[in-house]
């Protein structure tokens, strides 16, 4: 009798699992639709046209737009496709499924955040090449800063989409997470600056860190911005470990 190999290690096994993820975000042309091309459009709108007008100080307007679009699209990614996408999987039972499999929970979890950083890079990559066609001359300097506050503007918004697919039922992640979408695009701060108590939203703290750290802006390094993605990531991830339900 042949002796059964076994199951692959487990960093083969969030990788082969954050393929698959990011296979199904990107072959979905609504999700597409929402990652990719509204945030070109936006971008488009906001340099080329006089339909919303920024306030620059002075600058080229696509040092603006195009950090917050950036963030405007990264949250699209870890936050609704991430939640509707889990939300639907919760429903069909295949969270369940899955979660019996040698990948198990953690491997799923980290499948899921490993496809969604794999969908931001291609968003960047197309998004960023747009913008630098448009114009846009980003401060090299900010990059270690950028990728901070993407990687936990990512975390928090993924720990936020998993909260309420895994509390709410699909129907309702469809609609509730469309709509917090909405709100946070229109008031939150990610594409254009929020003011007041708004500023503490994770939105606000992820377009405020691109635009600081990226868009030459001199609305500070973005270092603060980093330390309230931080601190988000642990209250979303925190709420998501105690009230996430399989099925």
């Amino acid at each position: 009798m042949t002796e059964h190999a076994g199951a692959s290690p487990w960093v083969v096994r969030v990788l082969s699992h954050a393929g698959f993820e990011m296979r199904n975000l990107l072959r979905n042309g609504e999700q597409l639709l929402l990652t990719v091309i509204l945030p070109a459009i936006v971008l488009v709108v906001l340099v080329r046209t006089d339909l919303v007008r920024l306030d620059v100080g002075g600058q080229d307007p696509v040092q603006v737009a195009a950090p917050g679009v950036l963030a405007l699209a990264i949250m699209s990614t870890a936050f609704t496709s991430n939640a509707i996408a889990t939300g639907f999987d919760r429903r069909a039972g295949a969270l369940q499924l899955l979660a019996t499999t040698p990948l198990g929970r953690s491997g799923l979890l980290g499948g899921k955040v490993v496809g969604v950083f794999a969908v931001e890079l291609v968003q960047i990559a197309l998004l960023g090449t747009l913008a630098v066609a448009l114009g846009w001359r980003p401060a090299l300097s900010g990059l270690p800063v950028a990728i901070g506050a993407v990687l936990l503007g990512t975390a928090a918004f993924t720990a936020l989409a998993l909260l309420i697919a895994g509390t709410l039922r699909a129907e309702a992640v469809l609609a509730g997470a469309n709509l917090l979408w909405l709100l946070l695009v229109v008031g939150g701060g990610v594409v254009f600056p929020a003011s007041g108590v708004l500023t503490s939203l994770p939105s606000a703290a992820l377009g405020d860190a691109l635009r600081a750290s990226l868009g030459g802006t001199g609305a500070g390094t973005g270092l603060l911005e980093l330390v309230l993605l931080a601190v988000w990531t642990v209250l979303l991830g925190g709420a998501t470990v105690r009230w996430f339900r399989w099925h």
